[in-house]
């Protein structure tokens, strides 16, 4: 779970299924480095996690790169161990939702919208016209559930190796040896000397990933993708990444 595209759980739903299922393995570790992205996915994603490891009766340990924050926090909480390089970043429990306003470019343009609608809501955040407090007021609702679930399934998986440090589901994010102190990780150390400390030197390791799409193998990206690219640039970013 690596890399600076967007997880779905279309996308890495036949990795995790393959890990668990191919050649009966002792345990599987997630590779993660993610910012964050739909919180949906993020809690699919763990869902399916959760219940291979059920069903196969197998371990699962998380091993963050540059960062697991957000909804990349969320599928490391899935994994039944956390650990960190020294300079990871976890943590960011909490949601964000980011936007733009155009309505005084298009007016100094001299450019007429026309939107209609059958619904006093269906115009809900409407870039291109001025924020409405009570737009806002409802989306800070739609968050405040969403973050709930959040901190329900970071408090139900890391249960009492968790602190009672206020800060923890305030959206705050951390590095290596601080997360672990707080109990949002278990430890510093990288994928292969785990696993041989864990396994024995003679461990056997397969790695699997979701399959790059021709287009996305030559280099090609399409116009409509740049605004989002734009947009998972600044997810990186706000970890001065």
């Amino acid at each position: 779970m690596q890399g600076r595209s967007g997880l779905s759980d279309e996308t890495l739903g036949p990795v995790i299924e393959k890990a668990f299922r191919r050649g009966k393995p002792d345990a599987v570790a997630l590779v993660i480095n993610s910012p964050g992205g739909s919180p949906v996915q993020s809690s699919l994603i763990a869902a399916r996690i959760r219940r291979l490891a059920e069903e196969k009766g197998v371990k699962v340990y998380a091993f963050v790169e540059d960062v697991a924050a957000s909804g990349g926090y969320w599928l490391a909480v899935a994994a039944d161990e956390i650990w960190l390089d020294g300079a990871s970043i976890v943590g960011s429990i909490g949601v964000i939702s980011a936007s733009f306003g155009f309505q005084d470019l298009l007016e100094r343009h001299g450019v007429e919208r026309r939107v209609h609608t059958a619904g006093k809501s269906k115009g809900f955040l409407d870039p291109f016209l001025p924020e409405k407090p009570a737009d806002v007021k409802r989306l800070r609702g739609l968050q405040d559930s969403m973050h709930q679930c959040f901190i329900a399934h970071v408090k139900a998986r890391r249960g009492d190796r968790l602190s009672d440090d206020p800060a923890l589901f305030t959206g705050a994010f951390w590095v290596g040896q601080n997360a672990v102190e707080l109990g949002v990780a278990d430890g510093i150390a990288h994928l292969v000397p785990k696993m041989k400390e864990v396994f024995g030197d003679k461990v056997r390791l397969r790695y699997y990933g979701p399959r790059k799409s021709a287009l996305s193998r030559i280099g090609a990206s399409l116009a409509s993708d740049a605004l989002a690219g734009v947009e998972e640039r600044a997810h990186w970013a706000r970890y001065g990444l």
